[in-house]
C-alpha cells in the first residue's frame, strides 16, 4: 500500500513543481527548499519499501513506520490536490484575461467593502489558500524527514538487492496425508489420464508438460503431492523426481536436485557450472520415463528453462513435467499446450465444509450447535481450502459455543492465525505486482463486500485517481 501511495505523491510532486515554472510564477511562495526536500526523503524511502512491505508481515515495528508513512502520504497527497486546484484557477483567469473578459470576471467576484479602503475578498481568500498550503507542506516535510531518518533502525535493503529476510516460500516435498485432500475427484481423474497416456508433445519431445495453474491457497502443491504418491503413477513411471523451485527459477539448484534422485553418488553432483550437472541429467535420464515435479514455479524465462528441457530430451517418450504455479505465464514460457493446463478452482461449499469438519472435530464428537456454527465460519472462507485448514485448525482447541461463535463475530481477517497463515501465501502473489497495479488493486477495497462493479466505471475511477499516468499504463 504504501508503495503504491509514494509513487502517486512523487509523480504529483514533479509534475508540480514543473507546472509553477511552466507558469512563470510561484503561487505558492518560499516552499522550494521543502518540496526539494520532500522529493529527497520519498526518493530515498522508495528505494527501500519492497523489503519493508515484505518484512511487515513479521515485524510489527516495520508495520507501525509503514502506517506513519502512509498517514503521511495522504497528508500531502490532500495538499497537493489543493496546490493543483489553484494552478488550474490561475490558468482559467489568465486565459479569460487575454479573451478580453475582464470585466465578467470582476462581476463574478464577490466583494467585502469596508470604510475604507475596500479590498475585493476573493484576493485575500486566495492569499490565506495559499499561505495555508505553503505552512502545511512544511509541517508534513517535518514528519517525514523524522519517517525518513528512522529507515535507518531498520536497517531495510534497496529494491536492487534481495532481502536476506523477505517474505519465505515454504519449501515444499512430496508426502502427503492424502486422507486429508478433499474435493478434488473430478480433476484428478483428468489429470491421471493425461499423466499415464503414452503420447508425447507432437513428436518435438519426449515429454509433456502438464501445468497446474491456481491462485495461492487453492492446494497445488497437496494435489500434485496427491497425484504423486498414487501407486499408479509409482509403477507407470521408472523415475519419480520432486523439486521445489519457488523463486527465482534457479537453473543450478533444481539441476542438483534432479541428479541427487538420478545418482547422488555423482561426483558431479558437486559442481558449481550448470553444464556438469546437464551433462550428469542428460546420461542417467536415457531411456528412461520419467515425472518431474516442478513446484511452486514463479518466474521462469526462456533462456533459463531451454538448457534443463534440453538436457531431458534423452528420456522415454511418455514422460511429463507437472509444474504447480500461480501465473498463466509460466505456462507459456514453459512450452505447455492449452489442453494440457489444469485449472484448479475453490472448493464447493460442502467441499470446503467436509475439509473443515475434518481438522475442526479430529479426534472429538461431533456436536450439532458447533456444526452449525462452523457452516457459518465456512461461509467467509469462500471456498479457499487454505483458509477453511487454518481456521479449523483455531476451532480444533476451542471447546464452547461461545468460543465458536467469537470466532463466526469477529472479523475473520483479523484473527493472527488467518493474517500469519493466510494472508502470507496471498503476500507472495502481491508482491508480485508492479506499483502501478498494486495502487489500481488497493482502490478496489473503497467498493462494499460483494459489490459487482463495471470495467470500464473502474478504468474510469483509476483515471481520475490518476493512477495511469504512466507511460506503461497508457500503452496497456
Amino acid at each position: 500500500m504504501a508503495e503504491a501511495l509514494v509513487s502517486v505523491v512523487l509523480e504529483q510532486l514533479v509534475s508540480l513543481t514543473r507546472k509553477q515554472i511552466e507558469e512563470e510564477v510561484r503561487l505558492v511562495v518560499n516552499v522550494e527548499r521543502e518540496v526539494e526536500n520532500l522529493i529527497f526523503h520519498f526518493n530515498a524511502i522508495q528505494a527501500v519499501l519492497q523489503d519493508a512491505e515484505e518484512r511487515q508481515v513479521k515485524e510489527k515495528s516495520v508495520r507501525t513506520w509503514l502506517q506513519n508513512l502512509e498517514d503521511v502520504s495522504y497528508d500531502i497527497n490532500e495538499v497537493l490536490d489543493e496546490w493543483n486546484t489553484e494552478i488550474l484557477k490561475h490558468q482559467i483567469e489568465k486565459e479569460e484575461e487575454k479573451e478580453g473578459k475582464n470585466v465578467a470576471l470582476t462581476k463574478r467576484k464577490v466583494c467585502f467593502f469596508i470604510p475604507s479602503p475596500s479590498v475585493c475578498f476573493g484576493s485575500i481568500g486566495k492569499v490565506i489558500m495559499r499561505r495555508d498550503i505553503a505552512m502545511r507542506i512544511k509541517e508534513i516535510n517535518e514528519k517525514l524527514t523524522e519517517i525518513a531518518n528512522l529507515r535507518e533502525k531498520y536497517n531495510f535493503h534497496e529494491n536492487t538487492i534481495r532481502a536476506t529476510e523477505k517474505l519465505e516460500h515454504v519449501e515444499t516435498c512430496s508426502f502427503v496425508q492424502v486422507s486429508s485432500i478433499i474435493g478434488r475427484e473430478e480433476e484428478k481423474n483428468r489429470l491421471m489420464s493425461m499423466l499415464l497416456s503414452e503420447s508425447s508433445q507432437q513428436g518435438k519431445s519426449p515429454f509433456v508438460v502438464i501445468p497446474i495453474v491456481g491462485m495461492g491457497g487453492l492446494g497445488k502443491t497437496a494435489f500434485a503431492q496427491l497425484v504423486y504418491n498414487d501407486e499408479n503413477i509409482k509403477t507407470h513411471f521408472d523415475t519419480r523426481i520432486w523439486v521445489c523451485v519457488s523463486d527465482p527459477f534457479e537453473e543450478i539448484k533444481i539441476a542438483k536436485a534432479i541428479v541427487e534422485v538420478l545418482n547422488k553418488g555423482d561426483g558431479r553432483i558437486h559442481s558449481t557450472s550448470l553444464q556438469p550437472l546437464l551433462e550428469c541429467i542428460n546420461e542417467y535420464i536415457s531411456g528412461k520415463k520419467f515425472v518431474l515435479v516442478l513446484d511452486d514455479v514463479w518466474n521462469p524465462t526462456i533462456s533459463n528453462w531451454e538448457p534443463l528441457m534440453g538436457a531431458l530430451q534423452n528420456s522415454a517418450i511418455g514422460s511429463r513435467i507437472l509444474v504447480t504455479t500461480r501465473k498463466e505465464t509460466v505456462a507459456t514460457v514453459m512450452g505447455a499446450t492449452v489442453d494440457h493446463v489444469i485449472h484448479l478452482n475453490i472448493l464447493s461449499d460442502q467441499g470446503c465444509l467436509q475439509l473443515f469438519n475434518k481438522i475442526a472435530f479430529f479426534n472429538r464428537e461431533r456436536d450439532d450447535q458447533l456444526e452449525d456454527i462452523g457452516r457459518k465460519i465456512v461461509k467467509k472462507c469462500n471456498g479457499l481450502p487454505l483458509a477453511a485448514k487454518t481456521l479449523a485448525s483455531l476451532m480444533r482447541y476451542k471447546k464452547t459455543r461461545k468460543e465458536w461463535v467469537d470466532v463466526l463475530d469477529n472479523k475473520i481477517w483479523e484473527l493472527e492465525e488467518v493474517e500469519q497463515q493466510v494472508f502470507r501465501s496471498l503476500f507472495l502473489s502481491y508482491y508480485e505486482l508492479s506499483p502501478a497495479v498494486r495502487r489500481c488493486l488497493l482502490y478496489c477495497a473503497v467498493f462494499p463486500k460483494d459489490y459487482e462493479f463495471e470495467r470500464n466505471q473502474l478504468i474510469e475511477c483509476w483515471m481520475s485517481q490518476e493512477y495511469l499516468n504512466m507511460k506503461v499504463s497508457h500503452q496497456k
